[in-house]
């Protein structure tokens, strides 16, 4: 089982550790400016795929596979990146550099982690905030205590909420719709939050204050 750590050109947010990275990265993928921020890490990349518009420098001198694109395609270059790890055998994917940059690019990396999801991979974006998704078919999950907001939102019409325990505006029983924002901005107060769905996917948006 292995996990792919992609850098994309957004913001990286809260304090990124080269080190911890490379414990657990089995592929490091730059798409297109991500680049830069494995410069700034000192992380060399296994692998470099983009259009190459928003990154201007020189490509590194490395033994890392570079797939170029073009501009005009359907993919972005996140989704290049995913869809490389994905056929490379990667049960799991790490996204740093998915948010802050430009909102089109921030919705697309968030759609992102369900195409991922659909395709058997869990999916992660991190950085000062985490985001994932979970889906009724996983039990109740557990996540663990931090500063900071713990929002959950329906990403499919409706999502039965079986029970949200732990947090400071808990639910039971209740149908959640992607039409009203009713688990926005809550707080988890026990050693960590207990969620599980009857129906339904949602997404999980782990924020610092």
């Amino acid at each position: 089982m292995k996990t792919a750590v992609i850098f994309a050109a957004g913001e990286l947010g809260g304090k990124v550790s080269a080190e911890e990275i490379k414990s657990r990265a089995d592929i490091i993928i730059a798409a297109d400016k991500g680049l830069e921020h494995l410069s700034v890490l000192g992380l060399v990349p296994d692998i470099i795929v983009g259009d190459f518009d928003s990154y201007t420098g020189e490509l590194p001198e490395t033994d890392a596979e570079i797939h170029r694109s073009v501009p005009e395609k359907d993919d972005t270059d996140t989704m290049l990146a995913v869809r490389i790890a994905i056929e490379r055998g990667c049960a799991d994917i790490d996204l740093y550099g998915a948010l802050g940059g430009r909102t089109d690019h921030t919705i697309a990396n968030i759609q992102t982690l369900r195409f991922a999801r659909e395709h058997g991979c869990r999916m992660r974006i991190c950085g000062g905030d985490i985001i994932m998704l979970q889906g009724a078919e996983e039990g109740s999950v557990s996540y663990p205590r931090r500063e900071g907001y713990f929002s959950v939102f329906a990403m499919t019409d409706t999502a039965g909420i079986e029970y949200m325990r732990g947090v400071k505006y808990p639910l039971e029983d209740y149908t959640m719709t992607a039409g009203f924002p009713i688990g926005v901005s809550n707080e988890i107060t026990a050693e960590s939050a207990e969620l599980r769905l009857s129906s339904g996917l949602v997404l999980i948006v782990m924020t610092d204050r």
